[in-house]
């Protein structure tokens, strides 16, 4: 699955900044909710607000990043058997007009989470900063690359909680930093295999990456994740007002990251959003955790 139409030329300017702002991707965005969800107080007015107002911020400079990077990378995309379909690859968008349209994207955003207020704000622009300096230089980096994609994920899901003055817990964070790097290395993985089949280079860091030393990446921070939930969910159980139901969430949580992994063993894991929109299976299972998990937390308040 894929952002991109099916074939450049077609698009006319709109339906090409449409395509190019990535809407289907605005699904990573929900994480914004975890922290408030865990905490169980989404149900409350202010913060449910708050939240949404943190999740549009997000869905605008995101947005804005991914029209500011093609345009930055149209030369590799080009080259790319799947990139080279976005519109910026293809010419149906132009660079100075992504990069614009990006730049304004970006400025919303900020103003977006202004309405929350200056923490929101400052968790946004920080995210709209390390992201350009990804697109500009750190994306060559190895290490740094996947350590700036996770902070793209753990800070959608520092926002949540920043957005409505949630404390974040060390175990909420933990969890969210683990997992964050489980899912970033396993798309630096797809994408290596996708050099090894003969597709072209597609990153130049990936010349320093092995596919072992990518999957000891992503084995490492699924089995951490693992442990650092579960630790979590007996300790919650162990508290008063606490719920069996946290140690139950164990079972579909730990089965939701196999299948996710059995993704990644297959290289399909390029793109997160589209195992999470396409896999039923993982679907069902990520529904079976947030029923027992949230559950609890609301169970036992």
């Amino acid at each position: 699955m894929t952002d991109a139409p099916p074939a450049p030329g077609t698009r006319g300017r709109v339906g090409a900044l449409v395509a190019g702002v990535r809407p289907r991707q605005w699904s990573k965005n929900l994480l914004v909710l975890g922290a408030p969800l865990m905490a169980g107080r989404l149900d409350e007015r202010d913060v449910l607000v708050n939240s949404l107002v943190a999740v549009v911020a997000y869905c605008l400079g995101a947005s804005g990043v991914y029209l500011v990077n093609d345009a930055l990378d149209v030369e590799a995309d080009r080259r790319h058997p799947v990139k080279r379909l976005r519109p910026v690859a293809s010419g149906d968008l132009g660079v100075r007009t992504a990069i614009a349209c990006g730049a304004v994207l970006q400025v919303l955003a900020v103003g977006a989470a202004l309405v929350s207020g200056l923490p929101l704000a400052a968790v946004v622009a920080s995210y709209l900063v390390i992201s350009l300096a990804y697109s500009l230089f750190l994306k060559h980096e190895p290490v740094l690359d996947i350590a700036v994609v996770a902070s793209g994920f753990l800070l959608r899901a520092v926002a949540g909680g920043v957005a409505s003055g949630i404390p974040l817990s060390q175990w909420f964070l933990l969890c969210a930093s683990f997992g964050s790097l489980f899912m970033a290395a396993g798309k630096r993985y797809a994408e290596a295999h996708l050099d090894l089949a003969g597709s072209g280079r597609t990153r130049q860091s990936l010349v320093r990456y092995t596919t072992s030393y990518l999957r000891f990446v992503w084995t490492m921070s699924a089995g951490l994740l693992i442990i650092v939930y579960s630790l979590w969910a007996f300790e919650i159980d162990d508290e008063p007002g606490g719920s069996t139901l946290t140690v139950i969430s164990i079972a579909p949580f730990v089965l939701a990251v196999l299948r996710y992994a059995l993704a990644i063993d297959a290289r399909t894991a390029g793109e997160p959003e589209d195992i999470a929109l396409t896999d039923r299976v993982l679907q069902v299972l990520a529904a079976t955790w947030l029923v027992t998990a949230a559950g609890a937390v609301y169970w036992g308040r």
